[in-house]
């Protein structure tokens, strides 16, 4: 079976804080809520309860878990729901307030109806959870199925066989080395693989389109945190920095000061990560804990790099190369009318240009977070953050590299520098929050994921380690690491931190 994740599973539009913690203990709820409708059984529930084991009990209070398996209960789904409706499910629900499963079939709802297990570790991954449905007078639950939440919003139902492909991809590669010798043999790139794969989902106006999409909503996401004041929720009132931050290097610009592109890039990660953290609408990219990391690098290029000349993404696509090809969906998404005229607005083509740069991006990053995920692990619980920030910091420099022009070697050299540069990286959030060292862990992941691609494009690609060595390296580092320092706030900076 391929290596290979879809896109549009590891870029899932979803909310924050936590892709495992919260983003999939919702989807887990409502796929039990889903269950209970189609065997027939809903209608004889009084009463649901779900117990969060391991990490997801120890830091699922800061992660907005009971929200987030409140909502899930309710049939929301966290591609579509409003944030609004997530933050406080659970947490300022009044005692007693009949709770409507799957959206229709009312029960009784204690927030006792919630427990928490932080030192029960079940078998299958440290973020589990069971639910139970209850019917009157029950003395055992009519359904009982227990969840694991495995990272970047992936879950598996227990006992479930591992997940078969709905379709085979045409190109199979388990690791890195493997899909540089199928890009070779066709003369390919990363990102060409990544789309022939897609390719057996999707038409290419619909992969298009859905990449656009993904990177909609990243970069609403960080206009959103650049333009958002005040305080995070929690114990520890983290002030916001991002707006403050743009407000000052907006008016050094206006000043005629020359402008500072790192500074931005730190800007543009701040905000992703403290929407995050204040539960905004966010991308996994592959988790919400490292989501700020590529859309600021990405962010970083349309900015700075896209109209600079650099690499071979950002040559400029005469008007006849856009006919025909997915494009088109862009240039009528901009109402240019039915009739395409013989010339096209140079701005229009600028943009067409960037978004061609945004989806090799995209691409790219996806076959490299594959790896990370098929081979490692992209799951802070499982494999400490080195799994969640070292992934996304490779994939982020990988997909730099990719469009700025670097050959497939020089892409797998950048994203082997990036996560070799996390390795040992610990997950100590203080107070359970995604917010320290979180939001800042981001911003220094985005500036080491820009280095990583400048250092692979000043060479030719050779190097001395590859990066299957460091992601099975990454892999043997995680299941050494103790567990108080994987997503349990029981070590480092969570203990020796004063929360208040």
């Amino acid at each position: 079976m391929s290596a290979y994740v879809s896109a549009f599973e590891l870029f899932s539009i979803g909310v924050g804080p936590s892709s495992s913690h919260t983003v999939g203990p919702m989807r887990a709820a409502r796929d039990f809520a889903t269950r209970l409708r189609e065997s027939g059984r809903l209608d004889q529930v009084v009463r649901v309860t779900c117990t969060l084991y391991g990490s997801l009990g120890a830091t699922g209070l800061g992660h907005g878990t009971p929200d987030a398996v409140v909502a899930g209960l309710q049939g929301l789904a966290p591609e579509t729901v409003d944030p609004d409706a997530v933050r406080a499910a659970w947490r300022d629900r009044p005692e007693g307030r009949a709770l409507e499963v799957d959206g229709i079939h009312p029960i009784r709802f204690e927030k006792s109806d919630i427990g928490f297990e932080p030192r029960t570790r079940l078998p299958g991954h440290p973020n589990a959870m069971t639910l139970e449905a209850w019917t009157e007078d029950a003395l055992e639950p009519v359904s009982r199925e227990t969840y694991y939440s495995v990272g970047g919003g992936f879950i598996r139902r227990d006992g479930e066989p591992p997940r078969v492909q709905a379709h085979a991809y045409p190109l199979d590669f388990a690791n890195a080395d493997e899909l540089l010798a199928l890009c070779d043999e066709r003369g390919i790139t990363i990102a060409e693989a990544a789309r022939i794969n897609e390719q057996a989902l999707r038409s290419d106006e619909e992969i298009a389109s859905g990449l656009d999409a993904i990177w909609r909503a990243m970069s609403t996401c960080v206009e959103a945190g650049l333009h958002a004041d005040g305080v995070l929720p929690g114990m520890l009132k983290v002030k916001r920095r991002a707006s403050a931050i743009r407000a000052q290097l907006e008016e050094a610009e206006a000043g005629g000061h020359r402008e500072l592109p790192g500074e931005w890039l730190g800007a543009f990660a701040l905000a992703v990560n403290e929407e995050n953290a204040a539960g905004g609408r966010v991308v996994t990219a592959p988790t919400n804990g490292a989501a700020g990391i590529l859309p600021a690098v990405a962010m970083y290029w349309w900015r700075f790099l896209a109209d600079s000349g650099l690499g071979a993404g950002n040559a400029v696509t005469p008007y006849g190369e856009l006919v025909g090809s997915a494009l088109l969906g862009f240039a009528a998404r901009q109402q240019l009318g039915p009739i395409i005229p013989d010339t096209l607005d140079e701005e229009l083509i600028s943009e067409a240009n960037r978004l061609r740069g945004i989806r090799r991006i995209l691409l790219t990053a996806t076959a490299l977070g594959s790896l990370f995920k098929a081979n490692a692990s992209i799951s802070g619980a499982e494999g400490g953050c080195q799994a969640e920030v070292g992934s996304a910091c490779a994939m982020a420099a990988g997909g730099l590299t990719a469009v700025m022009g670097g050959t497939n070697r020089q892409i797998e050299n950048a994203a082997e520098i990036a996560m070799e540069h996390h390795l040992g990286l610990t997950c100590d959030p203080v107070g359970g929050l995604v917010q320290i060292p979180c939001i800042e862990r981001n911003a220094i992941a985005a500036s080491t994921a820009v280095t990583a691609a400048r250092l692979a494009l000043r060479g030719d690609g050779s190097h001395y380690v590859s990066l299957d060595t460091v992601v099975e390296t990454m892999r043997q580092t995680g299941i050494d690491m103790s567990t108080k320092y994987k997503e349990t706030s029981e070590g480092g900076l969570a203990v020796n931190v004063i929360e208040c």
